[in-house]
């Protein structure tokens, strides 16, 4: 499989990740009034969500330090 449609795949599912850990559902079972460390707990999860998915772009986005090992290069073939 290519790396460019495996990249593709890891972000479309990146998004759906996203988008459901960012819905109603799960945004209000944190919408409680309590504090942690001095921050609303709502507020606390969703930018630790927003910073996680950066991240994990990031990741998904970075090019290998070493591009002549994650593909061999062609043989050619001496005649004599």
């Amino acid at each position: 499989m290519p790396e460019a449609k495996r990249q593709n795949e890891r972000l479309v599912v990146l998004l759906i990740i996203g988008v459901i850990a960012l819905n109603y559902p799960l945004i209000f079972l944190f919408s409680k009034v309590r504090l942690l460390f001095g921050i609303p707990i709502l507020y606390l999860y969703i930018f630790t969500i927003w910073s996680m998915l950066i991240v994990c772009i990031a990741l998904i986005l970075e090019k290998p330090a070493f591009p002549s090992l994650m593909a061999s290069p062609p043989k050619s073939e001496k005649s004599e």
